[in-house]
């Protein structure tokens, strides 16, 4: 195998010579001198359909690269950059579900309104010159509160959801039809003129099918046919279902659908990926997830290679779950780890990294679209898929190295080309590199909290106590389902028990305590005795049921005991999901002077919900109801109170929940999600300590924030920040292929935009700003990651001036990465070794 030093050269004349292809007559294909201008003959001009390759949308062929971005996990005014971020990120496409519980939260009560405004979304789609792929399911799981299901389907007589029973399809259809009559009213479908161009029903029924037998094989056919039967003249799509009924497009999610997929379960579909997840998403006890931007990009690089002509990104964006909308245990961030992240920034270099896989696979378009495959063994773990138009020039070529560790070299049609472990390498002319999923040319970032002088100067907070309520009448001799009790209105409900003792009940000997003992369904419990704190429990994602003990001091007479049972949320997977619960189902006492005593029969009273809720103390008008009385050692179920004003500048807000537990928090009565500091990760931190605050939430002036702590955390270190990404860093070697930005396809020839396509690093401010100052520069063999770059074995020590001569003051600015440029090298570097440059910047107004 060549080392890297010695194919440097041919490496960079091959990607300086430039090959221009020449278009030959394509038969059926039409065009006007442009790739875009590529039509299918004998189709539509408006409206889509599909055949073995591609989908065909108003009459062309379509390369769809989509993002998922769920409406009401972001703020109506976010949307507009939202999609214009994703756009300028190479995509054409955007995907959502659509959220029964949230626009039937009451049945026969409609809510479009705010983040829900679904019409709202899609026109914004459309007019971002973008396509929408629309998921109705109305099961869609998305890590939402019933998997997106209203809660008062539950309580239908005789109700099994996702099978062949009555009850469930005659609502299923009843919402289906509202939803498309909704969407076809304001011509939102592609026959109309409208983005919509695909519409999935059901989502990954296959998982759970089995467990329905005969009658989960029927409802798939019911469901199928009821969804071609709307009239909405586009494909309808099942995700993970390969018995996808006809015309019903079967689709792939995964990581790797470019390896995983089995394929369309017919010859006449094209393959689709419906799910490329961009990360992992938390729960509350995770410790941090990521996916790397060369996985990503290898990922969607090779699905393209083998057919596919969709993926779709899940997620682009993933935004904030508000409010109580997550299901079990999922944290309040979600799919942080996105191009796009929480707060609408981009996430260098993986933003970066997918536009520049986007730009180089639309480079290849005419090949893919119209080319014929092969493929070719190159060696072990070694191939090229080739992509050729008959009878002409026009061909694209994927040359993967498919081995985890060693790079290699291969030669295809009689030119060397080196290949890092695991990446593809795309020559959109079967010549030249253009895009290596491995080699990144993108910038990279790092994310900033900057806490506000203005927002922290003046809180002042003031606190309200819940206490625990004592027993009534005992409505129940033994403790009643959670959910059932609350209808999903609250995650509180109260048992209470009075309980009578004598002084021979109590233990005699001297150093034994009592101990509660309670043994719940989920998800956790804080429990009282004689209005005394005695602790806290609860399951976990994996294991929601739990055994709650704690010792606990009772007295001669009446004792009572209240148990607060909470839930984070219902749960959005599996099969038979009406019938799941939670809450206490035992209760006993041990260490009793008359042994173990059984109170779960003892009579049992029910709250639903704490006294704050009720009165909404957590609008303005709702707090005047109660009485606030200065901050002291706090405690558990207390509310607080206090006022800031809205943070300096236009960046993102977030509120830091530092010494805090487990709660809620509300900024002007609205409710940022829960948060839950206490529950900490195998790495000993909490899954989420910052919290998104919408500036659509924001006055400049008093705002009004209320947190609700479970447990017995003090607001003292509670602040309020902004978050940038001001941090920027460029690391490429000698070695890297230019962008894929710096050449176009022009009818099927590839040319290069520019003369000089030497490796580059490239930096650009976000928003207008310009680079301030360079915290890092070296031409050696650095390593680490953007905000932690060191300095390796060797480095030119003239990097950090030649650095700043290129980029200080400006908002944007190239270095040429070449020995010549740095001159002299210092250090224990060999010759012939590539070398890198990473550069570390910070921007500023």
């Amino acid at each position: 195998m060549a080392r890297p030093g010695h194919l440097l050269s041919t490496f960079l004349l091959s990607t300086l010579l430039i090959a221009y292809c020449v278009v030959a007559d394509v038969g059926n294909v039409t065009t006007a001198g442009d790739e875009d201008e590529i039509r299918v003959e004998g189709t539509v001009s408006q409206g889509v359909t599909y055949d073995a390759r591609s989908l065909i949308v108003n009459g062309k062929r379509e390369l769809l690269f989509s993002g998922a971005i769920h409406y009401p996990r972001s703020t109506p005014d976010m949307w507009p950059d939202l999609m214009e971020k994703a756009k300028q990120g190479g995509l054409n496409t955007i995907e959502t579900y659509i959220f029964w519980i949230e626009h039937e939260p009451v049945k026969g009560q409609y809510n479009f309104e705010g983040r829900n405004d679904l019409v709202k979304f899609l026109k914004l789609v459309q007019q971002s010159d973008m396509y929408a792929v629309i998921r109705l399911g109305p099961f869609i799981q998305a890590e939402w509160n019933n998997g997106g299901l209203p809660y008062w389907l539950r309580e239908v007589p005789n109700i099994i959801f996702r099978s062949d029973n009555e009850p469930f399809k005659e609502l299923m259809k009843e919402y289906v039809t509202m939803i498309i009559n909704k969407l076809k009213e304001e011509k939102l479908f592609a026959h109309q003129g409208g983005p919509i161009i695909l519409a999935q029903i059901e989502n990954e029924y296959n998982t759970i099918q089995r467990a329905y037998r005969e009658k989960g094989d029927s409802y798939i056919q019911w469901a199928a046919q009821m969804a071609l039967g709307m009239d909405v003249q586009i494909p309808w799509i099942m995700c993970k279902q390969t018995d996808a009924p006809d015309p019903i497009i079967n689709t792939c999610n995964g990581r790797h659908c470019g390896d995983t997929f089995t394929g369309p379960n017919k010859p006449n579909k094209p393959s689709l990926w419906t799910e490329n997840w961009t990360t992992q998403f938390r729960v509350f006890g995770d410790p941090p997830s990521q996916r790397s931007a060369e996985d990503l990009a290898y990922s969607a690089a090779r699905f393209f290679s083998k057919n596919g002509s969709m993926i779709n990104y899940y997620m682009f964006y993933g935004g904030t779950n508000f409010g109580r909308t997550t299901s079990s245990f999922t944290a309040t961030r979600y799919y942080d780890e996105a191009p796009i992240d929480e707060y609408g920034l981009l996430r260098e270099p993986k933003w970066g990294h997918l536009k520049d896989v986007h730009k180089a696979l639309n480079l290849c378009k005419r090949a893919l679209l119209w080319g014929t495959p092969t493929v070719e063994n190159l060696g072990k773990k070694l191939e090229a898929r080739v992509w050729q138009q008959p009878g002409t020039e026009v061909c694209a070529a994927f040359l993967a190295n498919n081995d985890t560790r060693q790079p290699q070299t291969i030669n295809f049609k009689g030119q060397q080309y080196y290949l890092p472990p695991r990446s593809i390498s795309i020559l959109p002319n079967c010549k030249n590199v253009v895009f290596n999923t491995n080699q990144i040319t993108t910038q990279h970032n790092s994310r900033n909290f900057v806490r506000s002088d203005i927002a922290n100067s003046n809180f002042k907070w003031e606190m309200y106590r819940e206490v625990p309520p004592t027993s009534g009448q005992a409505e129940s001799e033994g403790p009643l389902e959670h959910w059932v009790t609350t209808k999903d209105t609250t995650d509180y409900l109260w048992y209470i028990a009075k309980l009578n003792l004598g002084v021979r009940d109590l233990p005699m000997k001297k150093g034994v305590v009592p101990v509660l003992r309670v043994a719940s369904q989920g998800h956790g419990l804080h429990a009282f005795v004689n209005g005394e704190y005695i602790g806290t429990q609860h399951g976990s994602k994996v294991e929601k049921n739990f055994v709650f003990q704690k010792p606990a001091t009772f007295k001669e007479g009446t004792n009572y005991i209240a148990l607060m049972s909470y839930v984070v949320g219902l749960p959005d997977s599996g099969a038979y999901m009406e019938h799941r619960y939670a809450g206490p189902r035992s209760m006993t006492i041990l260490g009793m002077n008359t042994g173990t005593l059984d109170i779960t029969e003892n009579g049992w009273d029910h709250r639903v919900g704490l006294l704050g809720e009720e009165k909404g103390i957590f609008t303005e008008e709702g707090s005047k109801s109660v009485k606030w009385t200065n901050l002291d050692q706090g405690g558990p179920l207390t509310w607080y109170k206090g006022y800031f004003d809205a943070p300096e500048g236009n960046d993102p807000v977030l509120i830091t929940m530092a010494g805090m537990g487990k709660g809620m928090v509300w900024i002007n009565g609205n409710n940022i999600g829960r948060y839950w500091m206490s529950y900490l990760s195998p790495l000993k931190q909490p899954t989420q300590s910052e919290y998104h605050i919408p500036r659509a939430f924001l006055k400049p002036k008093d705002n009004l924030i209320v947190i609700l702590e479970e447990e017995q955390g003090i607001p003292k270190d509670v602040h309020i920040s902004t978050a940038n990404r001001d941090t920027i860093c460029s690391i490429v070697s000698e070695f890297h292929p230019p962008s894929p930005r710096l050449f176009e396809n022009k009818a099927g020839i590839v040319r290069p935009l520019v003369d000089d396509l030497r490796p580059m690093a490239e930096l650009t401010c976000p928003d207008q700003k310009k680079i301030a100052a360079i915290n890092f520069a070296s031409f050696g063999d650095p390593f680490g990651s953007c905000g932690a770059l060191v300095q390796g074995n060797c480095t030119a020590p003239a990097s950090m001036q030649i650095v700043e001569k290129h980029c200080l003051g400006k908002p944007s600015c190239k270095i040429p990465v070449e020995v010549s440029a740095f001159g002299n090298i210092n250090g224990a570097c060999a010759p012939n070794v590539p070398k890198t440059l990473a550069v570390q910047a910070v921007c500023s107004k």
